[in-house]
């Protein structure tokens, strides 16, 4: 099956969106390959893809701070074990942060933290299922597919706590 996509610029860089028809496939970041994600797409040609649209719309509204939800029909691409951490992920405040183990308790699965996290990083909707809101236990900033400066920017645009923040940039 084809897929389309639209590139996009945002506050934190151009995203690459990918749909179905019906459905947001991923949301990918800079030097991300479909292809080697699985993915067979196609640019769309005039742009009038519902879903990439509306996508589009939603987050534009987010980086305005004026979204602090989607409601878009997803259907990313993993197994069973990631779909379910990636359901969990979708549960994180607004705002808020959790840890993989906090992630790994959700799901029944308290001691998965490490296949959480690889599953986190995995994640192929970034921003919309926001893996951004997972730190490591300490309350540093762990791994991100767009980057620790980029996760941090995605946590101070929520108004989240400037501690976690502030402790990522030690890192550097």
């Amino acid at each position: 099956m084809k897929l389309a996509y639209k590139e996009i610029p945002s506050p934190v860089g151009n995203l690459k969106l990918v749909a179905t028809d019906d459905a947001l496939v991923a949301v990918l970041w800079p030097g991300d390959n479909p292809k080697q994600l699985g993915l067979d797409v196609q640019k769309v040609g005039n742009g009038n893809h519902p879903v990439l649209s509306e996508t589009e719309r939603q987050l534009s509204e987010y980086f305005a701070g004026k979204r602090t939800r989607f409601e878009l029909p997803l259907d990313p691409r993993g197994t069973t074990f990631q779909k379910k951490v990636w359901q969990s992920l979708k549960k994180i405040p607004f705002g808020k942060t959790q840890t993989y183990l906090d992630i790994a308790k959700a799901i029944g699965a308290p001691r998965a933290s490490r296949a959480v996290g690889g599953a986190t990083g995995r994640n192929p909707l970034s921003i919309v299922v926001p893996c951004h809101r997972v730190i490591g236990s300490d309350g540093t900033l762990t791994g991100f597919g767009g980057g620790l400066p980029t996760k941090a920017k995605l946590l101070a645009l929520e108004g989240h706590a400037p501690g976690v923040v502030e402790k990522q940039r030690t890192l550097f």
